[in-house]
């Protein structure tokens, strides 16, 4: 359990969480959907009205799961990153093989029409003003090399974090010669080539220039493009589809999460990624009630997110310290309002 949550403050319970810092939860079962696949798992560090957090390696917990027991697998993992990081990394040329392990599980115990989102950012060659290929030979390699398996590539898609320093120095603002970067992918992989996902439950609202179309009619027939814009395009289908470009600023400087972990010493965990981030994915691509898992959960805002969207969730995390602060996310009613967007 937790070394960090045994001293006081730390070591009193959690208001509205069933949670002891040395030992299982306190009052609370594990919500219903998951004490089916979760019972041979050993007790969760603490557990919500709908999901259940658990401190070890993801091997090691994803093991105790049955086959086809989970829909969505939403995770963050360690990068590939040149500078090491507090939350571990592995090296470039070590990375496809460590992680077609944890894939090797993802596989197993996702649902026929599950599906795997993985936000993983780029990296820089060492010394060079050039990108890594890692994680295009990562996704090759769960596309093509993967046994059982392979996934299908459903779609791409790119996180725009507007908030992102200038790096690396040497090459963006010192030499010059190169532009920031500000642009993970995200690989939404799946099982089946039809796996479940609904975009109208993801919409966005019109623009003013669409709502006026709306109201004063719109100018079908052939575009100079030759694409032929039939009377439908000027039906309300209450909101835009979203593009596979995702613009959300990662700029959270308050809210309980952050509150808690400086309140009981907590470090935060470095490498958060956004609300808005899982919250598209779990939205777009499962329905109430369903289980949502991230094995490399960090403060959990996957988690955080799946509860308030009315998912089931499972959060694994080998930090102890991170996996305590995690617990501040589920605080009050459970909103971490300050939170933007996170790596």
């Amino acid at each position: 359990m937790p070394a960090a949550a045994t001293s006081s403050p730390r070591s009193r319970t959690v208001p509205g969480l069933s949670i002891r810092p040395d030992g299982p939860p306190l009052s609370h079962e594990v919500p219903r959907p998951l004490a089916r696949v979760t019972r041979a798992l050993p007790a969760p560090v603490y557990i919500t009205a709908r999901g259940a957090a658990y401190l070890g390696d993801a091997l090691d917990v994803m093991r105790g799961l049955p086959d086809r027991s989970v829909h969505l697998i939403l995770t963050s993992p360690p990068f590939a990153l040149r500078r090491k990081k507090a939350y571990g990394n592995v090296s470039q040329d070590a990375y496809k093989d460590w992680f077609l392990e944890f894939a090797g599980e993802f596989w197993r115990i996702l649902k026929p029409q599950g599906s795997l989102v993985v936000d993983i950012g780029g990296a820089w060659n060492k010394g060079l003003p050039t990108r890594s290929l890692y994680h295009f030979r990562l996704l090759l390699a769960l596309c093509e090399e993967l046994q059982p398996g392979p996934f299908h590539l459903a779609q791409e898609f790119y996180w725009y974090n507007p908030a992102k320093l200038p790096t690396p120095a040497e090459w963006v603002t010192v030499r010059r010669i190169r532009v920031k970067d500000a642009v993970n992918t995200i690989w939404w992989l799946s099982k089946s080539p039809f796996p479940e996902a609904d975009n109208r439950r993801v919409l966005r609202p019109y623009s003013a220039s669409m709502q006026e179309l709306l109201r004063s009619g719109y100018n079908h027939g052939l575009r100079p493009s030759e694409h032929l814009i039939s009377a439908k395009w000027a039906r309300d289908n209450g909101g835009a589809i979203p593009p596979n470009l995702l613009a959300i600023s990662n700029t959270a400087s308050g809210g309980p999460y952050l509150e808690g972990c400086r309140a009981t010493g907590l470090k935060p965990h470095p490498a958060r990624f956004p609300d808005a981030l899982p919250r598209f994915f779990i939205e777009f691509l499962s329905s109430r009630g369903q289980i949502v898992l991230d094995p490399f959960a960090g403060s959990n805002v996957t988690g955080q997110e799946a509860e308030r969207l009315g998912r089931c969730w499972i959060a694994v995390e080998r930090n102890a310290h991170y996996l305590a602060g995690s617990r501040f996310r589920f605080l009050a009613d459970g909103a971490d309002a300050g939170e933007g967007r996170e790596p």
